[in-house]
């Protein structure tokens, strides 16, 4: 689900098609996204236009400026409105790989850091709901999605996103629309290279959504196919080759 239509939503807007509304509903981790930044907005708005502003403690502008990647001093030390620099574009993928991740310091914010920003220049009323935001420990960006296509013989589909959490390790989130596997089998998340040399395996998934924790050192450009595949209850670890949908990674 596209982040600015939850962010629209969370701010009260209406927003989205009947289709995104239903998807919202039966997504867990859309749902619980929009259930986050819901609660970010009625935060901010607590506080009344009455209120008066609280100048909170430099090291609360100090986590802002980290959390958005400003340098030193850009968020300011007042309460006073800040103009923030405009985020650089990301590099344009090349059209011959697959499957292209970018670098991790070229990330896409997500909506919980566009309403961080709102806070750095002044949206959010005091210095409490600053440090609340800027400490978020689900705060978490999205560096690649892939669109998961059915492999001949399957009628399935899903997608999948690559998370950074705010401690710096990384999630792969797996959503697939297709029922539950048959009582002699069951299904496994695999990250392959492009030419499909190499693979690794993060466990199985269990039911329609699942969250996998990525080893620190995977190389996302090497291993940047996302793969389900059907599994036997057969002892053997390797892949069975029988893959039910399979996507590429993309920034």
């Amino acid at each position: 689900m596209d982040d600015d239509l939850l962010a629209l939503l969370a701010l009260g807007e209406t927003a989205g098609t009947t289709s995104d509304l239903a998807h919202i509903e039966e997504c867990e981790r859309c749902t619980d996204e929009l259930a986050s930044l819901t609660d970010i907005v009625g935060l901010a708005r607590s506080g009344g236009a009455d209120a008066a502003l609280v100048a909170p403690a430099p090291q609360v502008w100090d986590r802002v400026a980290a959390e958005l990647g400003l340098a030193a001093g850009a968020a300011g030390s007042s309460t006073t409105s800040t103009p923030l620099p405009a985020p650089a574009p990301s590099a344009s993928a090349p059209a011959d790989v697959i499957a292209p991740v970018v670098p991790l310091d070229s990330r896409r914010p997500r909506a919980g850091r566009w309403i961080a920003a709102a806070a750095a220049v002044g949206l959010v009323v005091g210095g409490g709901a600053t440090w609340w935001i800027a400490n978020r420990p689900d705060a978490v960006t999205v560096i690649a999605t892939a669109v998961l296509e059915p492999l001949p013989g399957w009628d399935a589909s899903g997608s999948a996103a690559v998370e950074t959490l705010s401690d710096g390790s990384r999630v792969l989130v797996v959503d697939l629309e297709q029922s539950e596997s048959s009582e002699d089998g069951f299904r496994e998340v695999w990250l392959l290279k492009p030419d499909v040399s190499g693979l690794v395996s993060l466990g199985t998934l269990a039911g329609s959504s699942g969250r996998f924790d990525l080893p620190a050192g995977l190389d996302l450009d090497q291993f940047s196919v996302v793969d389900v595949s059907e599994e036997l209850f057969d002892g053997d670890p390797a892949h069975s080759g029988d893959s039910i949908v399979r996507g590429p990674l993309e920034a």
